[in-house]
């Protein structure tokens, strides 16, 4: 039952298209404070949007996000909701000129007005955090392995302590032994922060680790959703195909 839990983002029949083909088309969906939200689905569905949408980074055409109950403002940057959201990008996005440590204290330095010594001691906790040492923090990103760099990429996700965490496709590119890592990273940071978070992928491993609960989306709408322990008897055939790797709902 999630009766009893708080919302913390809600997308309310959020319609977004480019160039006159719809993307989202009367998106529904809950993130509930303190809860894993995983959304799955397919390549070009609208993942990535849904997120934009709450990022504040794309406008819907109509319908609403909204993050404590207050409609999100895109290109707001004092939009009180956006300012709670860490995020990791799926390609990592770090800025290859600066060293690791000052990616991380980015957002402290620049939009928090942090001072430096403050921001790299900062830093460099939130690189432990990651199982990173200060001496990673002090190379440049080019020096570090791509698992080194999701981990990085994290801890700069962490380092502000938001109450909301977005990851995009956070094991893409990863071999299967780092991209466990990655995932139990992940897992273990969101529940030691308390944060809600919210994650789009097609790698259902990623998703049995990360997820309290699972939405997908389809056509840009969400056709299902439900706890982690619900997924793989979920009463749409779409779900289980995805989940389990079938290219077509089975048959009868």
């Amino acid at each position: 039952m999630t009766d009893d839990r708080k919302v913390k983002i809600a997308w309310k029949d959020v319609h977004k298209g480019f160039g006159g083909k719809p993307v989202l088309r009367g998106l529904d969906l809950e993130a509930y404070e303190g809860r894993s939200l995983v959304v799955i689905g397919g390549s070009g569905t609208g993942k990535s949007v849904t997120i934009k949408t709450a990022l504040g980074l794309l406008a819907p055409d109509s319908g609403v996000v909204e993050i404590d109950g207050q409609a999100v403002r895109p290109g707001r940057i004092d939009d009180p909701g956006v300012s709670q959201i860490g995020m990791l990008f799926q390609s990592g996005a770090l800025f290859d000129s600066l060293p690791v440590w000052e990616n991380v204290a980015f957002r402290l330095i620049h939009s928090e007005k942090v001072a430096r010594k403050e921001a790299k001691d900062r830093a460099i906790e939130a690189l432990g955090q990651v199982d990173l040492d200060a001496d990673t923090g002090n190379k440049r990103p080019s020096e570090l392995s791509g698992g080194m760099l999701k981990r990085a990429a994290l801890a700069r996700a962490i380092v502000a302590k938001p109450n909301i965490l977005f990851f995009d496709e956070p094991t893409t590119g990863l071999d299967p032994i780092t991209a466990d890592v990655i995932n139990r990273l992940i897992s273990r940071l969101v529940r030691k922060m308390g944060a809600t978070a919210v994650s789009i992928t097609h790698d259902m491993a990623s998703m049995r680790i990360i997820a309290d609960d699972v939405a997908m989306i389809h056509e840009g709408r969400i056709i299902w959703k439900g706890t982690l322990d619900q997924v793989d008897t979920a009463d749409d055939d779409r779900v289980r195909a995805f989940v389990e790797g079938r290219s077509e709902p089975a048959e009868g």
